[in-house]
Protein backbone atom coordinates (compact mmCIF):
# COMPACT_ATOMS: atom_id res chain seq x y z
CA UNK A 1 0.00 0.00 0.00
CA UNK A 2 1.16 3.34 -0.66
CA UNK A 3 1.80 5.84 1.83
CA UNK A 4 -0.19 8.78 0.84
CA UNK A 5 -3.37 5.67 0.51
CA UNK A 6 -2.43 4.46 4.37
CA UNK A 7 -2.24 8.52 5.55
CA UNK A 8 -5.93 8.61 4.25
CA UNK A 9 -6.96 5.40 5.61
CA UNK A 10 -4.81 5.83 9.26
CA UNK A 11 -6.47 9.37 9.24
CA UNK A 12 -10.34 8.24 8.91
CA UNK A 13 -10.94 4.54 10.27
CA UNK A 14 -11.61 6.23 13.38
CA UNK A 15 -14.67 7.90 11.80
CA UNK A 16 -15.53 5.08 10.05
CA UNK A 17 -15.37 3.08 13.63
CA UNK A 18 -17.67 6.04 15.05
CA UNK A 19 -20.15 5.11 12.48
CA UNK A 20 -20.10 1.28 13.31
CA UNK A 21 -21.17 2.34 17.02
CA UNK A 22 -24.18 3.84 15.76
CA UNK A 23 -25.47 -0.11 14.14
CA UNK A 24 -24.24 -1.46 17.64
CA UNK A 25 -27.30 -1.87 20.03
CA UNK A 26 -27.13 0.18 22.97
CA UNK A 27 -27.19 -2.53 25.96
CA UNK A 28 -24.19 -3.98 24.36
CA UNK A 29 -21.78 -1.46 26.01
CA UNK A 30 -18.98 -4.44 26.83
CA UNK A 31 -19.18 -4.56 22.39
CA UNK A 32 -19.09 -0.85 22.33
CA UNK A 33 -16.18 -0.62 24.27
CA UNK A 34 -14.10 -3.22 22.94
CA UNK A 35 -14.70 -2.01 19.75
CA UNK A 36 -13.93 1.70 20.24
CA UNK A 37 -10.51 0.34 21.90
CA UNK A 38 -9.97 -2.06 18.60
CA UNK A 39 -10.56 0.80 16.44
CA UNK A 40 -8.05 3.07 18.16
CA UNK A 41 -5.35 0.20 18.62
CA UNK A 42 -5.71 -0.30 14.64
CA UNK A 43 -5.19 3.22 14.19
CA UNK A 44 -1.86 3.04 16.08
CA UNK A 45 -0.96 0.53 14.03
CA UNK A 46 -1.68 1.67 10.96
CA UNK A 47 0.19 5.58 11.73
CA UNK A 48 3.49 2.88 12.71
CA UNK A 49 4.79 2.72 9.10
CA UNK A 50 3.82 6.20 8.39
CA UNK A 51 6.71 7.35 10.99
CA UNK A 52 8.78 4.23 9.69
CA UNK A 53 9.00 4.97 6.03
CA UNK A 54 9.21 8.69 7.35
CA UNK A 55 12.19 10.16 5.32
CA UNK A 56 13.77 12.81 7.69
CA UNK A 57 16.59 14.12 5.51
CA UNK A 58 13.42 15.76 2.96
CA UNK A 59 12.47 19.08 4.42
CA UNK A 60 9.28 18.91 2.34
CA UNK A 61 5.87 17.43 2.65
CA UNK A 62 5.74 13.62 1.86
CA UNK A 63 2.59 11.02 1.27
CA UNK A 64 0.54 13.57 -0.26
CA UNK A 65 -2.88 13.31 -1.53
CA UNK A 66 -4.07 16.37 -3.59
CA UNK A 67 -7.61 16.48 -5.09
CA UNK A 68 -10.16 18.53 -6.06
CA UNK A 69 -13.22 19.01 -3.42
CA UNK A 70 -14.65 22.37 -4.21
CA UNK A 71 -13.10 23.59 -7.33
CA UNK A 72 -15.31 26.76 -7.73
CA UNK A 73 -13.85 28.16 -4.79
CA UNK A 74 -10.34 26.51 -5.57
CA UNK A 75 -10.65 24.94 -2.21
CA UNK A 76 -9.09 20.90 -2.16
CA UNK A 77 -8.12 17.86 -0.34
CA UNK A 78 -4.82 18.54 0.10
CA UNK A 79 -2.92 16.27 2.86
CA UNK A 80 0.60 15.70 3.62
CA UNK A 81 3.10 15.10 6.60
CA UNK A 82 6.64 16.54 7.01
CA UNK A 83 8.90 16.43 10.25
CA UNK A 84 6.58 18.73 12.27
CA UNK A 85 3.53 16.98 11.78
CA UNK A 86 4.52 13.41 11.87
CA UNK A 87 5.33 13.47 15.59
CA UNK A 88 1.98 14.79 16.51
CA UNK A 89 -0.03 12.78 14.02
CA UNK A 90 1.55 9.52 15.47
CA UNK A 91 1.57 10.82 19.22
CA UNK A 92 -2.36 11.08 18.46
CA UNK A 93 -2.65 7.60 17.61
CA UNK A 94 -0.94 6.66 20.52
CA UNK A 95 -2.79 8.31 23.08
CA UNK A 96 -6.01 7.34 22.28
CA UNK A 97 -6.07 3.59 23.33
CA UNK A 98 -5.62 4.85 26.54
CA UNK A 99 -7.80 7.42 26.33
CA UNK A 100 -10.20 4.54 25.34
CA UNK A 101 -9.01 1.90 28.58
CA UNK A 102 -9.45 4.79 31.12
CA UNK A 103 -12.97 5.14 30.43
CA UNK A 104 -13.85 1.48 30.87
CA UNK A 105 -15.14 1.65 34.65
CA UNK A 106 -15.29 5.49 34.65
CA UNK A 107 -18.19 5.74 32.51
CA UNK A 108 -21.20 4.16 33.32
CA UNK A 109 -23.83 6.50 31.50
CA UNK A 110 -24.41 7.04 27.10
CA UNK A 111 -21.80 4.57 26.78
CA UNK A 112 -22.76 4.84 23.03
CA UNK A 113 -22.48 7.93 22.42
CA UNK A 114 -19.17 8.39 24.74
CA UNK A 115 -17.33 6.05 22.22
CA UNK A 116 -18.91 7.78 19.00
CA UNK A 117 -17.58 10.94 20.25
CA UNK A 118 -14.12 9.57 21.32
CA UNK A 119 -13.56 8.10 17.64
CA UNK A 120 -14.80 10.99 15.79
CA UNK A 121 -12.75 13.77 17.98
CA UNK A 122 -9.52 11.38 17.02
CA UNK A 123 -10.06 11.81 13.32
CA UNK A 124 -10.71 15.34 13.44
CA UNK A 125 -7.41 15.70 15.93
CA UNK A 126 -5.73 13.74 12.81
CA UNK A 127 -6.88 15.87 10.53
CA UNK A 128 -5.47 18.99 11.68
CA UNK A 129 -1.72 17.92 11.47
CA UNK A 130 -2.31 16.33 7.66
CA UNK A 131 -4.09 19.46 6.42
CA UNK A 132 -2.37 21.58 3.66
CA UNK A 133 -5.15 23.36 2.76
CA UNK A 134 -6.91 26.30 4.66
CA UNK A 135 -10.52 25.31 4.08
CA UNK A 136 -10.01 21.76 4.87
CA UNK A 137 -7.69 22.62 8.10
CA UNK A 138 -10.05 24.85 9.05
CA UNK A 139 -13.02 22.02 9.13
CA UNK A 140 -11.20 19.95 11.46
CA UNK A 141 -10.20 22.60 13.49
CA UNK A 142 -13.87 23.49 13.99
CA UNK A 143 -14.92 19.73 13.51
CA UNK A 144 -13.27 18.55 16.71
CA UNK A 145 -14.44 21.08 19.28
CA UNK A 146 -18.00 19.46 19.17
CA UNK A 147 -16.81 16.33 20.62
CA UNK A 148 -14.72 17.35 23.20
CA UNK A 149 -17.49 20.33 24.18
CA UNK A 150 -20.18 17.02 24.19
CA UNK A 151 -17.27 14.89 26.24
CA UNK A 152 -17.15 17.77 28.86
CA UNK A 153 -20.60 19.35 28.92
CA UNK A 154 -22.03 15.74 29.36
CA UNK A 155 -19.95 13.45 31.37
CA UNK A 156 -17.92 16.47 33.21
CA UNK A 157 -17.91 17.44 36.72
CA UNK A 158 -20.58 19.61 38.54
CA UNK A 159 -19.65 22.75 36.33
CA UNK A 160 -19.40 21.09 33.17
CA UNK A 161 -21.69 22.65 31.25
CA UNK A 162 -20.03 26.23 32.37
CA UNK A 163 -16.50 24.56 32.06
CA UNK A 164 -17.78 23.22 28.19
CA UNK A 165 -19.20 26.66 26.85
CA UNK A 166 -16.41 28.57 27.95
CA UNK A 167 -14.36 26.01 26.49
CA UNK A 168 -16.07 26.92 23.28
CA UNK A 169 -16.62 30.42 23.43
CA UNK A 170 -13.06 30.91 23.71
CA UNK A 171 -12.01 28.82 20.85
CA UNK A 172 -14.24 30.61 18.46
CA UNK A 173 -13.24 34.18 19.18
CA UNK A 174 -10.01 32.97 18.22
CA UNK A 175 -11.07 30.89 14.86
CA UNK A 176 -13.36 33.72 13.54
CA UNK A 177 -10.44 35.79 13.68
CA UNK A 178 -8.44 33.21 11.81
CA UNK A 179 -11.37 32.31 9.31
CA UNK A 180 -11.10 36.50 8.58
CA UNK A 181 -7.13 36.32 8.07
CA UNK A 182 -8.10 32.80 5.82
CA UNK A 183 -10.25 34.56 3.49
CA UNK A 184 -8.41 37.79 3.24
CA UNK A 185 -5.29 35.46 1.91
CA UNK A 186 -7.74 33.76 -0.31
CA UNK A 187 -8.70 37.30 -1.90
CA UNK A 188 -4.76 38.62 -1.70
CA UNK A 189 -3.64 35.41 -3.62
CA UNK A 190 -5.83 35.84 -6.20
CA UNK A 191 -5.45 39.46 -6.60
CA UNK A 192 -1.63 39.28 -6.79
CA UNK A 193 -1.60 36.01 -8.95
CA UNK A 194 -4.88 35.59 -10.49
CA UNK A 195 -5.76 32.31 -9.20
CA UNK A 196 -8.29 31.21 -6.58
CA UNK A 197 -6.99 28.65 -4.16
CA UNK A 198 -6.73 27.83 -0.02
CA UNK A 199 -3.42 25.38 -0.97
CA UNK A 200 -0.80 26.41 2.09
CA UNK A 201 1.98 25.48 -0.54
CA UNK A 202 0.66 28.14 -2.80
CA UNK A 203 -0.14 30.57 -0.61
CA UNK A 204 3.37 30.20 1.56
CA UNK A 205 5.14 31.29 -1.96
CA UNK A 206 3.23 34.33 -1.27
CA UNK A 207 5.86 37.74 -0.75
CA UNK A 208 3.17 39.83 1.58
CA UNK A 209 4.43 43.38 2.62
CA UNK A 210 5.07 43.34 6.54
CA UNK A 211 1.67 45.98 6.94
CA UNK A 212 -0.13 43.05 5.93
CA UNK A 213 1.92 40.07 7.85
CA UNK A 214 1.73 42.33 10.59
CA UNK A 215 -2.37 41.90 10.96
CA UNK A 216 -2.58 38.46 9.37
CA UNK A 217 0.05 37.27 12.06
CA UNK A 218 -2.08 38.91 15.06
CA UNK A 219 -5.49 37.08 13.73
CA UNK A 220 -3.66 33.29 13.25
CA UNK A 221 -1.58 34.10 16.60
CA UNK A 222 -4.71 35.03 18.61
CA UNK A 223 -6.50 31.77 17.77
CA UNK A 224 -3.14 29.48 18.45
CA UNK A 225 -2.32 31.25 21.62
CA UNK A 226 -5.72 30.38 22.88
CA UNK A 227 -5.36 26.85 22.21
CA UNK A 228 -1.67 26.62 23.64
CA UNK A 229 -2.46 28.09 25.99
CA UNK A 230 -0.29 32.01 26.57
CA UNK A 231 -0.77 33.80 29.47
CA UNK A 232 -3.11 35.69 29.46
CA UNK A 233 -5.47 33.56 27.35
CA UNK A 234 -5.32 30.74 29.99
CA UNK A 235 -8.49 31.05 31.93
CA UNK A 236 -10.85 28.25 30.29
CA UNK A 237 -8.05 25.96 30.46
CA UNK A 238 -8.08 25.13 34.56
CA UNK A 239 -11.97 24.76 34.46
CA UNK A 240 -12.00 22.24 31.40
CA UNK A 241 -9.57 20.39 32.35
CA UNK A 242 -11.19 19.75 36.23
CA UNK A 243 -14.49 19.44 34.96
CA UNK A 244 -13.69 17.23 32.13
CA UNK A 245 -13.85 13.28 32.61
CA UNK A 246 -10.54 11.65 32.45
CA UNK A 247 -10.32 11.02 29.19
CA UNK A 248 -10.99 14.63 28.51
CA UNK A 249 -8.56 15.60 29.95
CA UNK A 250 -5.84 13.58 28.63
CA UNK A 251 -6.30 14.17 25.23
CA UNK A 252 -6.59 18.03 26.29
CA UNK A 253 -3.52 18.10 27.46
CA UNK A 254 -2.11 15.72 25.65
CA UNK A 255 -3.23 16.91 22.03
CA UNK A 256 -5.11 19.68 21.75
CA UNK A 257 -3.41 22.17 23.54
CA UNK A 258 -0.65 21.11 20.91
CA UNK A 259 -2.65 22.06 18.21
CA UNK A 260 -1.86 25.81 19.54
CA UNK A 261 2.16 25.07 19.16
CA UNK A 262 1.39 23.40 16.30
CA UNK A 263 -0.62 26.50 14.47
CA UNK A 264 2.63 28.68 15.18
CA UNK A 265 4.91 26.41 13.67
CA UNK A 266 2.58 25.63 10.76
CA UNK A 267 1.23 28.77 9.62
CA UNK A 268 2.52 31.99 11.64
CA UNK A 269 6.32 31.17 11.10
CA UNK A 270 6.22 30.62 7.15
CA UNK A 271 3.52 31.88 6.24
CA UNK A 272 4.28 35.48 7.82
CA UNK A 273 7.70 35.61 8.89
CA UNK A 274 8.54 39.19 8.97
CA UNK A 275 5.61 39.39 11.55
CA UNK A 276 7.26 36.54 13.43
CA UNK A 277 10.44 38.42 13.81
CA UNK A 278 8.87 41.26 14.43
CA UNK A 279 6.49 39.66 17.48
CA UNK A 280 8.89 36.94 18.47
CA UNK A 281 9.90 39.67 21.63
CA UNK A 282 6.37 39.67 23.06
CA UNK A 283 6.05 36.14 23.06
CA UNK A 284 9.51 35.77 24.32
CA UNK A 285 7.86 37.76 27.50
CA UNK A 286 4.67 35.87 27.54
CA UNK A 287 6.72 32.44 27.04
CA UNK A 288 8.71 33.50 30.79
CA UNK A 289 5.47 35.07 32.41
CA UNK A 290 3.70 31.75 31.83
CA UNK A 291 6.34 29.76 32.68
CA UNK A 292 6.72 31.55 36.31
CA UNK A 293 2.83 32.21 36.59
CA UNK A 294 1.45 28.83 35.87
CA UNK A 295 4.64 27.13 38.44
CA UNK A 296 3.49 29.75 41.13
CA UNK A 297 -0.38 28.85 40.34
CA UNK A 298 0.29 25.08 40.74
CA UNK A 299 2.31 25.73 44.20
CA UNK A 300 -0.92 26.47 45.63
CA UNK A 301 -3.11 24.12 44.39
CA UNK A 302 -5.47 21.99 46.33
CA UNK A 303 -6.80 19.72 43.58
CA UNK A 304 -4.55 17.17 42.08
CA UNK A 305 -6.05 18.39 38.78
CA UNK A 306 -5.83 21.73 38.77
CA UNK A 307 -2.02 21.89 39.78
CA UNK A 308 -1.53 19.86 36.68
CA UNK A 309 -3.59 21.81 34.84
CA UNK A 310 -1.68 24.92 35.72
CA UNK A 311 2.08 23.12 35.03
CA UNK A 312 0.44 22.87 31.60
CA UNK A 313 0.27 26.14 31.07
CA UNK A 314 3.79 26.67 32.97
CA UNK A 315 5.83 23.86 30.48
CA UNK A 316 4.27 24.96 27.09
CA UNK A 317 5.91 28.48 27.88
CA UNK A 318 8.88 26.29 27.05
CA UNK A 319 8.00 25.40 23.90
CA UNK A 320 6.69 28.54 22.82
CA UNK A 321 10.42 30.23 24.19
CA UNK A 322 11.92 27.58 22.42
CA UNK A 323 9.75 28.63 18.90
CA UNK A 324 10.14 31.99 18.83
CA UNK A 325 14.08 31.73 19.80
CA UNK A 326 14.65 30.15 16.48
CA UNK A 327 17.75 28.22 16.85
CA UNK A 328 18.00 24.79 15.76
CA UNK A 329 18.28 23.36 19.21
CA UNK A 330 15.29 25.40 20.20
CA UNK A 331 12.97 24.61 17.73
CA UNK A 332 13.94 20.94 17.71
CA UNK A 333 13.88 21.18 21.48
CA UNK A 334 10.01 22.65 21.26
CA UNK A 335 9.04 19.87 19.41
CA UNK A 336 9.63 17.10 21.34
CA UNK A 337 8.72 19.00 24.31
CA UNK A 338 5.34 18.99 22.59
CA UNK A 339 5.51 15.27 22.68
CA UNK A 340 6.95 15.24 25.97
CA UNK A 341 4.18 17.16 27.46
CA UNK A 342 1.93 15.05 25.82
CA UNK A 343 3.25 11.72 27.31
CA UNK A 344 3.92 13.25 30.97
CA UNK A 345 1.10 15.63 31.32
CA UNK A 346 -1.17 12.66 29.83
CA UNK A 347 0.35 10.19 32.38
CA UNK A 348 -0.36 12.49 35.59
CA UNK A 349 -4.27 13.04 34.13
CA UNK A 350 -4.48 9.13 33.50
CA UNK A 351 -2.63 8.58 37.40
CA UNK A 352 -5.13 11.24 38.66
CA UNK A 353 -8.08 9.84 37.46
CA UNK A 354 -7.25 6.29 38.41
CA UNK A 355 -6.81 7.52 42.39
CA UNK A 356 -10.13 9.53 41.84
CA UNK A 357 -11.98 6.28 40.55
CA UNK A 358 -11.19 4.75 43.73
CA UNK A 359 -11.46 8.02 46.73
CA UNK A 360 -13.96 10.28 44.43
CA UNK A 361 -11.78 12.93 45.58
CA UNK A 362 -9.18 15.05 44.52
CA UNK A 363 -7.96 17.00 46.73
CA UNK A 364 -4.23 16.72 48.19
CA UNK A 365 -5.80 16.99 51.92
CA UNK A 366 -7.52 14.19 51.95
CA UNK A 367 -4.62 11.58 50.62
CA UNK A 368 -1.38 10.97 52.73
CA UNK A 369 0.54 7.53 53.07
CA UNK A 370 -1.22 6.08 49.50
CA UNK A 371 2.17 4.39 48.73
CA UNK A 372 1.68 1.52 51.85
CA UNK A 373 -1.76 0.71 50.00
CA UNK A 374 -0.59 1.12 46.31
CA UNK A 375 3.05 0.64 46.19
CA UNK A 376 2.74 0.25 41.96
CA UNK A 377 0.56 3.21 41.76
CA UNK A 378 3.19 4.79 43.56
CA UNK A 379 5.92 3.69 40.89
CA UNK A 380 4.47 4.58 38.39
CA UNK A 381 3.25 7.65 39.76
CA UNK A 382 6.57 8.99 40.65
CA UNK A 383 8.49 8.35 37.21
CA UNK A 384 6.19 10.44 35.93
CA UNK A 385 6.25 13.33 38.39
CA UNK A 386 9.98 12.97 37.50
CA UNK A 387 9.24 12.79 33.32
CA UNK A 388 7.01 15.99 33.83
CA UNK A 389 10.03 17.66 36.58
CA UNK A 390 12.77 16.88 33.40
CA UNK A 391 14.79 14.37 35.74
CA UNK A 392 17.78 13.44 33.53
CA UNK A 393 16.66 10.35 31.84
CA UNK A 394 13.90 11.12 31.08
CA UNK A 395 11.56 12.41 28.28
CA UNK A 396 11.01 15.55 30.04
CA UNK A 397 14.97 16.68 30.48
CA UNK A 398 16.16 16.77 26.59
CA UNK A 399 13.30 18.64 25.62
CA UNK A 400 13.65 21.53 28.04
CA UNK A 401 17.50 21.15 27.95
CA UNK A 402 17.45 21.74 23.84
CA UNK A 403 15.02 24.66 24.09
CA UNK A 404 17.35 26.20 26.87
CA UNK A 405 20.85 25.45 25.34
CA UNK A 406 19.01 27.05 21.94
CA UNK A 407 17.51 30.05 23.56
CA UNK A 408 20.53 31.07 25.64
CA UNK A 409 21.54 31.58 22.35
CA UNK A 410 19.73 34.60 21.52
CA UNK A 411 18.05 35.93 24.58
CA UNK A 412 20.16 34.76 27.71
CA UNK A 413 17.99 36.91 30.08
CA UNK A 414 14.49 35.28 29.12
CA UNK A 415 16.02 32.62 29.55
CA UNK A 416 17.63 32.42 32.65
CA UNK A 417 14.37 33.42 34.30
CA UNK A 418 12.55 30.37 32.05
CA UNK A 419 15.53 27.98 34.01
CA UNK A 420 13.78 29.28 37.30
CA UNK A 421 10.13 27.43 36.13
CA UNK A 422 12.25 24.00 36.38
CA UNK A 423 12.74 24.43 40.09
CA UNK A 424 9.51 26.04 40.92
CA UNK A 425 7.89 22.61 38.89
CA UNK A 426 10.16 20.55 41.31
CA UNK A 427 8.46 22.03 44.02
CA UNK A 428 4.66 21.76 43.09
CA UNK A 429 5.42 18.35 41.71
CA UNK A 430 7.51 16.98 44.57
CA UNK A 431 5.99 18.31 47.10
CA UNK A 432 2.69 16.96 45.83
CA UNK A 433 3.81 13.71 45.21
CA UNK A 434 4.56 13.63 49.24
CA UNK A 435 1.58 14.61 50.41
CA UNK A 436 -0.54 12.76 48.45
CA UNK A 437 1.88 9.26 48.86
CA UNK A 438 3.77 9.66 51.95
CA UNK A 439 3.61 10.02 55.66
CA UNK A 440 1.32 8.19 58.02
CA UNK A 441 -1.40 6.37 56.28
CA UNK A 442 -4.38 8.30 58.82
CA UNK A 443 -7.59 7.87 56.74
CA UNK A 444 -9.47 4.95 56.92
CA UNK A 445 -10.55 5.24 52.95
CA UNK A 446 -6.98 5.20 52.06
CA UNK A 447 -5.77 1.86 54.26
CA UNK A 448 -8.28 0.13 51.68
CA UNK A 449 -7.62 1.29 48.78
CA UNK A 450 -6.36 -1.55 46.03
CA UNK A 451 -3.39 -1.13 43.63
CA UNK A 452 -3.85 -0.83 39.72
CA UNK A 453 -5.57 -3.49 38.20
CA UNK A 454 -4.11 -5.38 34.72
CA UNK A 455 -6.05 -2.88 32.44
CA UNK A 456 -4.59 0.24 34.42
CA UNK A 457 -0.90 -0.71 34.58
CA UNK A 458 -1.61 -1.75 30.36
CA UNK A 459 -2.14 1.57 30.44
CA UNK A 460 0.69 3.41 32.43
CA UNK A 461 3.69 0.78 31.46
CA UNK A 462 4.24 2.22 27.92
CA UNK A 463 3.68 5.69 27.76
CA UNK A 464 6.54 4.49 31.05
CA UNK A 465 8.55 2.86 28.40
CA UNK A 466 8.64 5.95 25.66
CA UNK A 467 9.56 8.31 28.67
CA UNK A 468 12.69 6.14 29.25
CA UNK A 469 13.19 5.67 25.46
CA UNK A 470 12.62 9.60 24.30
CA UNK A 471 14.79 10.29 27.45
CA UNK A 472 17.97 7.77 26.91
CA UNK A 473 17.82 7.58 22.74
CA UNK A 474 16.16 11.36 21.63
CA UNK A 475 18.07 10.96 18.18
CA UNK A 476 14.93 8.26 17.06
CA UNK A 477 12.51 11.42 17.50
CA UNK A 478 14.89 13.95 16.65
CA UNK A 479 16.08 12.96 13.30
CA UNK A 480 12.76 13.08 11.91
CA UNK A 481 12.76 16.84 12.35
CA UNK A 482 15.87 18.46 11.34
CA UNK A 483 15.51 19.28 7.77
CA UNK A 484 12.12 20.22 8.20
CA UNK A 485 13.19 22.84 11.29
CA UNK A 486 16.28 23.74 9.42
CA UNK A 487 13.57 24.95 6.73
CA UNK A 488 11.37 27.02 9.24
CA UNK A 489 14.80 28.50 10.25
CA UNK A 490 16.23 29.89 7.13
CA UNK A 491 12.47 31.41 5.73
CA UNK A 492 11.89 33.19 8.87
CA UNK A 493 16.09 34.15 8.93
CA UNK A 494 15.86 35.95 5.48
CA UNK A 495 12.86 37.93 7.21
CA UNK A 496 14.91 38.57 10.12
CA UNK A 497 17.38 39.36 8.10
CA UNK A 498 15.26 42.29 6.10
CA UNK A 499 13.74 43.46 8.70
CA UNK A 500 16.80 44.21 10.34
CA UNK A 501 18.29 46.33 7.24
CA UNK A 502 15.17 48.30 7.24
CA UNK A 503 14.74 49.31 10.70
CA UNK A 504 11.56 47.56 11.53
CA UNK A 505 12.33 45.95 14.65
CA UNK A 506 10.18 45.84 17.92
CA UNK A 507 10.43 48.07 19.86
CA UNK A 508 11.26 45.70 22.52
CA UNK A 509 13.98 44.17 20.55
CA UNK A 510 17.17 46.80 19.80
CA UNK A 511 18.77 46.41 16.44
CA UNK A 512 21.78 45.79 18.10
CA UNK A 513 20.24 42.27 19.65
CA UNK A 514 18.07 41.87 16.48
CA UNK A 515 21.56 41.47 14.47
CA UNK A 516 23.19 39.53 17.15
CA UNK A 517 19.95 36.84 16.74
CA UNK A 518 19.80 37.10 13.32
CA UNK A 519 23.77 36.00 13.37
CA UNK A 520 23.42 33.40 15.93
CA UNK A 521 20.26 32.00 13.94
CA UNK A 522 22.39 31.91 11.32
CA UNK A 523 25.15 30.55 12.08
CA UNK A 524 24.08 27.63 14.39
CA UNK A 525 22.27 26.73 11.44
CA UNK A 526 25.19 26.79 9.41
CA UNK A 527 26.58 24.65 11.85
CA UNK A 528 24.00 22.30 12.29
CA UNK A 529 24.26 21.51 8.26
CA UNK A 530 27.61 21.25 8.17
CA UNK A 531 27.57 18.66 11.15
CA UNK A 532 24.85 17.06 9.15
CA UNK A 533 27.24 16.15 5.96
Amino acid sequence: MEMATLLNYTTFFPLVGALVILMIPRKEELLIKSWAFLVTLVTFLLSLPLFYHFDGTQAGFQFETVKKWIPQIGAGYHVGLDGISILLFVLTTFIMPFAILSSWSAIQKNVKEYMFAMLFLETGMLGVFISLDLVLFYVFWEAMLIPMYILIGVWGGPRRIYAAVKFVLYTMVGSVLMLAAIIFLYVYHQATTGVFTFDYVELSKLAIPFGIQFWLFLAFALAFAIKVPIFPFHTWLPDAHVEAPTAGSVILAGILLKMGTYGFLRFNLPLFPKAAAYFAPLFFWLAVIGILYGAWLSIVQRDVKKLVAYSSVSHLGFVMLGIFALTSQSLQGGIIQMINHGLSSGALFLAVGMIYERRHTREISEFGGVAKAMPVFATFFLIVVLSSLGLPGTNGFIGEFLILIGSFKVVPTFTVFATAGIIFGAVYLLWMYKRVMFGPLTKEENKKLADLNAREVAIMLPIVVFIFWIGIYPSTFLNKTEASVEKLIETVHAAKTEMVEQDNIHPLFTKGEAVKASRLTFNENERVSGGSE
